[in-house]
């Protein structure tokens, strides 16, 4: 595809524009869901305790996904661990010892580079 818009990287008529295609984000087709997503900060999945009533939760933080996106990930993850969660400040936060679980289900996903893999 042609990049008409190259160097653009925001448009007040359809906000984000991706750097690929110059199409909006929302538009895009550059990105095949066949493929591992390849970033390079490490997915970091952890157990915390602190500050939780000692209530254990599993943090999924580093993702390179957008709000929805992540959200839409949380749900998934919900549903297949059969337990609760939520999404705050960039992480994904699911109630429970997980650790290895949330590993092999994003490994099975496709996102590589994950920390402690």
């Amino acid at each position: 595809m042609c990049n008409n818009n190259k160097g653009m990287v925001y448009s007040t008529a359809h906000g984000r524009m991706c750097p690929e295609c110059g199409q909006s984000v929302k538009e895009c087709r550059c990105i095949k869901a066949s493929e591992p997503v390849k970033i390079k900060e490490k997915i970091q999945i952890r157990r915390e305790t602190r500050g939780r009533r000692g209530k254990t939760v599993t943090v999924i933080s580093g993702l390179p996904l957008g709000t929805e996106k992540m959200r839409e990930l949380s749900i998934i993850l919900k549903q297949k661990l059969g337990t609760g969660g939520t999404v705050k400040n960039r992480q994904i936060l699911i109630q429970g010892d997980h650790v290895s679980k949330i590993r092999s289900l994003l490994n099975e996903s496709g996102y590589v580079n994950i920390a402690g893999s």
